[in-house]
Formats: structure tokens, C-alpha cells, sequence
């Protein structure tokens, strides 16, 4: 599956770190700021998550909704929420459905070693549920303010 700006993001139904199950369709009316990482607890994945936990309320004041995605465990959510005070849902794509829908889940190689993981990106869906803008491959370093940048300007 194809994604493509200016169309309807994939729907989805995930479980949250809030207990239940959340699909993207619940926050119509909100900005949606989608990120998919690798790895809870992982140097770059932590830094982006305290990224977004820093300028959490200047998000709120732009009616957006932060979510992360990564393949962890609900479980796993739970402990580095609590590690990081992590204001946001996070959403475990155990069997990596969503990132397969948002053309995320890639083939990496670290230290020689193939496997398949997530390749950070980020997400802008509209209030009315249509991508508006896509970042793929991202560098932590300042990727947060370029969202929230983006979002002030745009919508």
C-alpha cells in the first residue's frame, strides 16, 4: 500500500498505553502528529520522545495530538512512559500491520547484520484525517521543532 499526501491517512486500531484500543479515526477534529521509532529505551528513540514531551503543550496549542508507534509491548510503553514522563499515547504495532500501511517497516542493516525494523518517520494528518505532510529517514536533531513549525504554519 501507497500513501500519498493530500489523501486519507490509513485508518488503524491499535492498542494505547492508556489501556485500550485507539484508532486514528478517534482524533478527527484534532492535528495528528504520527511518529513511527524503532525502539523504546534506545538512545535516538528516547531523545525524540523527550523532544516531543518537551514541547507537548505547544502542540496542544496548535489542536494537535501526538501518538508514537513502535513494534514494543504494550508493556514496554508503560516503562519508558513512566521513565521519561511521556505525556502522549503510545501505540504497539506488535506485528508491524500499521507500519507496513504507512511504508515504514524496511529492511536495515546495523553492523553487517540485515533484519527488519522501523524507519523513523513522522506523520501530519489534518483535522479531517488527510496526510499533509510526510517525513521519512529523520534526524532527531531538531525534528520536533520542524513538525511543530510545519504544523503553525500550515494548519
Amino acid at each position: 500500500m501507497t500513501i500519498s499526501i493530500g489523501v486519507a491517512a490509513p485508518e488503524f486500531e491499535l492498542p494505547a498505553s492508556n489501556g485500550q484500543e485507539v484508532k486514528l479515526s478517534d482524533f478527527l477534529g484534532k492535528n495528528i502528529v504520527l511518529y513511527f521509532y524503532p525502539k523504546d529505551m534506545t538512545p535516538g528513540c528516547t531523545t525524540e520522545a523527550c523532544d516531543f514531551r518537551d514541547r507537548h503543550e505547544s502542540f496542544e496549542g496548535v489542536n494537535a495530538v501526538i501518538l508514537g508507534v513502535s513494534p514494543d509491548s504494550i508493556t514496554k510503553h508503560e516503562k519508558f512512559i513512566e521513565k521519561h514522563g511521556l505525556p502522549f499515547l503510545l501505540l504497539a504495532d506488535v506485528d508491524h500491520k500499521v507500519a507496513e500501511a504507512y511504508d515504514v517497516w524496511k529492511q536495515k542493516v546495523n553492523f553487517g547484520k540485515q533484519y527488519m525494523g522501523i524507519e523513523r518517520s513522522t506523520f501530519i494528518i489534518d483535522k479531517e484525517g488527510k496526510l499533509v505532510k510526510e517525513y521519512r529517514k529523520v534526524k532527531v536533531k531538531g525534528h520536533v521543532d520542524e513538525a511543530l513549525e510545519f504544523i503553525k504554519q500550515n494548519l
